[in-house]
């Protein structure tokens, strides 16, 4: 939600509906998330004055005012106009639009398409095909890539390589099929490797052929394809471009923003109510001790300094918290607002996580947050990833044995500044505690449902999960 060109909120339906993926109703505004959204915010529904939707198959009820935003600016807004940059080339994948690649210039007069063709599928259909065929489904490109994380480093292979051809991408007419066929047989792993890393190549020469015809010094990346840590991390460190920036919701959600600010009459503002990725709904003291109490729970109060100081002892013990706080990430990762934490040196935490709260395979890894001072002591990668945009190598596997798979050496890692705030505080203390400043940090949400949105949400996930004590604000419970 979006006035005069400044941020106000935003918020995925699922978050308030606790139904995972779930679409808009057809002919309906989603009442309940408009009003969530409105929540921290002097607006009422009637104060809308315009919806925008980069989706036609979205409807809206009749007589509402409307605007329809073409899905691939939506991407390129939401990607340049979240970013720190005051220019920038835009790289839109994703596997809706005609073409399925575009590419678009961002300065102060706004974003326009550049002189970039394409034909074909893109890269976000073509690894949405190899999630398929390795019998994941057509939405299953997580599993992929946290499949070749575990997968080897050099592997021969019989898979036809795809391969670009200045405007399109040659994909060999039994692509699918040899990747089905060596499915079946055992190194999955070392196969979905060796695939992404093939298309993680090729994508990396479209983008050098941008640099060249297009140029510009920073690139930002939207669609969904990049939610790919590995991709992302690929073109980061080519340096066909100086800067590179990925939002926090380059998909199909995360729209919604672009979408909004390129409708919105003036020029966008630029300043932290656009770049900030904490753009949810937020809950007072009083609303999470209201919440609480009507569920009739026991909890301590702890001032800043005991609250860590508690929180650190529980970590250090191999216990998992559940952390609350403040307004929620509208990414699609948590990023210290709604978190589970746990110790990365803990000797369990792995099975803890996969087993017994996520109930996940076991060899999916999860991602970390570091200090962003002590990020090169423990990892290599690139120089920030606030957004845990990134996957960098691991320097000690030794010390993270626990949190790796046999034949892993990467994770996605979250680099935390002191802007950061509580969060922040929390790592640099159980750094001082453990001499390792770093946290697993995953989302705090239940078994195949969205992160938690509210304190009721919080509960009930405490209570119907393996967490050992949830910190709301500066309320501990305990069980």
């Amino acid at each position: 939600m979006c006035d005069g060109g400044r941020v106000v909120g935003m918020c995925e339906q699922e978050r308030v509906s606790r139904t995972r993926r779930e679409s808009l109703p057809a002919g309906r505004l989603p009442a309940q998330t408009v009003a969530t959204i409105l929540r921290n915010e002097p607006y009422t529904s009637p104060d809308i004055a315009t919806c925008a939707v980069a989706e036609h198959a979205i409807t809206l009820p009749p007589g509402l005012p409307l605007e329809y935003v073409d899905h691939h600016r939506g991407h390129a807004a939401t990607a340049f106009y979240t970013s720190p940059f005051a220019e920038a080339t835009i790289l839109v994948c994703d596997g809706s639009g005609d073409p399925e690649l575009t590419v678009w210039l961002g300065d102060e007069r706004g974003i326009r398409r550049a002189d970039f063709d394409w034909r074909g599928p893109g890269f976000a259909t073509i690894y949405s095909r190899v999630s398929e065929a390795m019998g994941f489904g057509r939405d299953g490109e997580a599993k992929v890539e946290a499949l070749a994380r575990i997968g080897a480093v050099d592997v021969d292979s019989s898979i036809p390589a795809v391969r670009y051809h200045g405007e399109s991408l040659d994909v060999p007419s039994d692509f699918q099929t040899a990747i089905d066929d060596a499915a079946q047989s055992d190194g999955r792993a070392a196969l979905a490797a060796h695939v992404q890393r093939q298309l993680g190549g090729v994508l990396l020469d479209v983008v050098t052929s941008i640099q060249r015809q297009v140029g510009g010094s920073n690139l930002c990346l939207g669609g969904g394809l990049f939610y790919n840590s590995f991709f992302n991390t690929s073109l980061a460190q080519s340096n066909s471009f100086a800067n590179t920036f990925v939002p926090p919701n380059p998909g199909n959600a995360g729209v919604a923003i672009g979408a909004a600010l390129v409708a919105t009459p003036g020029a966008v503002r630029r300043d932290a109510s656009v770049t900030s990725p904490f753009l949810g709904p937020g809950f007072t003291p009083e609303e999470v001790k209201a919440t609480l109490d009507n569920c009739k729970l026991s909890y301590d109060y702890l001032s800043n300094g005991r609250l860590i100081d508690q929180t650190i002892g529980a970590l250090s013990k191999g216990k998992l918290i559940g952390w609350f706080h403040d307004r929620m990430e509208w990414g699609v990762r948590a990023l210290g607002n709604r978190s589970i934490l746990a110790s990365p040196v803990s000797p369990y935490v792995l099975e803890n996580l996969n087993r017994f709260l996520k109930h996940r395979e076991p060899h999916r890894t999860y991602s970390v947050a570091v200090c962003a001072e002590d990020r090169s002591k423990y990892f290599c990668g690139p120089a920030r990833s606030p957004l845990m945009e990134y996957e960098y190598e691991v320097l000690d596997r030794a010390l993270f044995r626990h949190l790796l798979p046999e034949h892993a050496t990467r994770l996605r890692v979250q680099t935390v500044d002191a802007s950061t705030g509580p969060f922040y505080d929390l790592l640099r203390a159980f750094g001082d505690l453990t001499g390792v400043p770093v946290l697993v940090n995953t989302s705090f949400n239940g078994f195949n449902e969205p992160i938690v949105c509210d304190p009721r949400d919080a509960v009930r996930v405490f209570y119907g999960t393996g967490l050992d004590m949830a910190v709301l604000g500066n309320l501990v419970i305990k069980k």
